[in-house]
């Protein structure tokens, strides 16, 4: 994958204030990936929250008129709505695209996610093929979600955490819809989705104009490859990408979605 993101942040600010300024690039979808992008990665999935400064830039955000806020994220839905600290209205896109719903004042209004038995069926076996991998290995353990089984590898030592990736690839290409490779994880699917099918999809229902997608892993390119031209598409993080602009730290990105809603206000 080419790498081609601008090292600094200068490109980026010089964009969010083009933005600004341009009415005609409302309405403005800012969506966003949650691990590693609003919350610092944790060795302990369940200790990730929003840095302080994203959640109060997010919710400054909400109140602008002409923008939509979304969290897209490889989480199941139930554990990214229990971490994200994200206003009503906020779209919530999980298990890569499989899941959607919107936070509103008493809840999640989700959309229903459904599998026949063919589908419930492989699942099922995933779930306990994934689990004979991850026995005996220490530092390796699986999450089931609604329509996939991942297997975290971020605690195994190299060896360890080699070989299981290997077993859950072969298992996914031969039981899964699909297997999405991340940062020391795996995820099997036994529903085709991907997070720039996801973003395309809530974009044309909102008629976003412009859409501003933050990201640090390697499953975001999906996300950054579905948008256009006139898009602003970030990479949180060193490592290569096809996005535009590139920020080091989820605390710079914060600061930056922080100055856009001063700019917008």
């Amino acid at each position: 994958m080419s790498e081609r993101a601008d090292a600094t942040d200068d490109g980026l600010t010089a964009a969010l204030r083009a933005v600004v300024d341009d009415p005609a690039a409302r309405p403005l979808l800012v969506a966003l990936d949650f691990d590693g992008t609003l919350a610092p990665l944790q060795d302990d999935p369940s200790a990730s929250r929003i840095l302080p400064d994203g959640v109060d830039a997010l919710a400054r955000l909400s109140q602008v008129d002409g923008v939509e806020l979304a969290l897209v994220s490889g989480r199941a839905m139930t554990d990214l709505h229990a971490l994200a600290e994200v206003p009503a209205g906020t779209f919530l896109i999980g298990s890569h695209g499989a899941e959607r719903a919107r936070v509103t004042e008493f809840g999640l209004d989700r959309d229903v996610v459904q599998l026949d038995d063919e589908q419930a069926d492989r699942l099922a076996t995933l779930g306990a093929q994934t689990a004979a991998v991850a026995r005996g290995r220490d530092g390796v353990w699986v999450e089931t979600k609604p329509t996939a089984v991942v297997v975290h590898t971020r605690l195994a030592e190299p060896d360890v955490a080699r070989e299981a990736t290997e077993q859950a690839v072969e298992l996914g290409e031969r039981l899964g819809t699909g297997v999405l490779r991340g940062r020391d994880v795996v995820e099997i699917t036994v529903l085709s989705a991907d997070k720039g099918a996801a973003l395309t999809a809530l974009r044309c229902e909102l008629g976003a104009h412009v859409v501003l997608y933050a990201g640090d892993d390697v499953t975001d390119e999906h996300a950054f490859a579905a948008l256009g031209p006139d898009d602003l598409t970030v990479k949180v993080g060193q490592a290569d990408s096809i996005a535009r602009y590139r920020l080091a730290t989820p605390q710079e990105l914060v600061d930056a979605l922080g100055a856009l809603a001063t700019a917008l206000a």
